[in-house]
């Protein structure tokens, strides 16, 4: 079956004067037009191409990287405001339509939105939307406390920067908690802190736990020989000070501190850290 919105690996059946024709293991077929053809090929190897529909409503195969595909999240630029509603710019030729039913308030030519993009069941077009709640649910969560996941930053909020969470949840990162620059539509890794009993999720930006321990004791020791073998930090040092040279909580510079000297790579003196001789 050749799936829309998705990347297809789909056999090179003939050569024609317009493109290539790939096709499934099911009889079907799609144009990969003369522009997206490679410079080699032979008949019969396989190739992967992202698949939607053209102008025509007609089946066809690129092998551009499109911006967003089926089911996903992602920052998109609108690049035209018509009757129809706004067309968003995702990397190929035809733009993404983003009904006005399916805007949160009127979207303006240049501006960026997180959309969300899915299959019109009476059109079989793919379409996009920023009424993004409507696609997340936490009702069903199959996740575990620490398990890592993929996150989309989505809003900023009065406690902190809600996210959507492996493109089905949403979940929210406290201020407090996050120690580096986010934008709205960065799509990042993150970990989950804890799953409330209302199947809210807490979600942190760096591994939970143990996992910290080894990240932040090489980023300790980066520094430490990149300044010459000593800081003049230690962990009665002030959190802002601490922040400001190696983007971690005191907390976390205090395990990966208690790491480094655990395995006899540092030197604890009055006045701060030194590599170990």
């Amino acid at each position: 079956m050749i799936e829309i919105g998705r990347k297809n690996v789909l056999k090179i059946l003939r050569d024609t004067s317009v493109g290539l024709f790939l096709g499934d293991d099911e009889g079907n077929d799609v144009l990969l037009p003369n522009k997206y053809v490679p410079e080699s090929y032979e008949i019969g190897e396989q190739i992967e191409v992202f698949c939607y529909l053209d102008y025509d409503e007609r089946p066809i195969a690129t092998t551009l990287e499109p911006d967003i595909m089926l089911g996903e999240f992602r920052l998109l630029q609108v690049a035209e405001v018509n009757e129809f509603g706004a067309f968003m710019d995702w990397g190929l030729e035809k733009h993404l339509l983003v009904p006005f039913r399916e805007q949160r308030s009127k979207m303006k030519q240049g501006q960026w939105y997180v959309v969300h993009c899915y299959l019109d069941e009476k059109t079989g077009r793919l379409v996009a939307s920023n009424k993004l709640d409507k696609f997340l649910n936490n009702e069903n969560l199959n996740l575990k406390e620490w398990e890592e996941v993929d996150l989309v930053i989505i809003r900023q909020t009065e406690l902190g920067w809600e996210v959507i969470v492996n493109e089905k949840h949403k979940g929210l990162v406290y201020f407090n908690e996050v120690f580096k620059s986010v934008n709205i539509g960065d799509v990042i890794p993150g970990c989950v802190k804890k799953i409330r009993k209302d199947n809210k999720l807490d979600i942190s930006l760096q591994p939970l736990g143990t996992k910290v321990l080894e990240p932040a004791a090489n980023k300790i020791y980066s520094v430490l020989k990149e300044k010459g073998g000593f800081l003049p930090l230690h962990d009665k040092s002030d959190p802002e000070d601490i922040m400001d040279m190696f983007q971690m909580s005191k907390k976390t510079f205090k395990k990966g501190l208690g790491t480094l000297y655990k395995e006899r790579k540092v030197a604890l003196e009055k006045d701060g850290i030194r590599l170990a001789q």
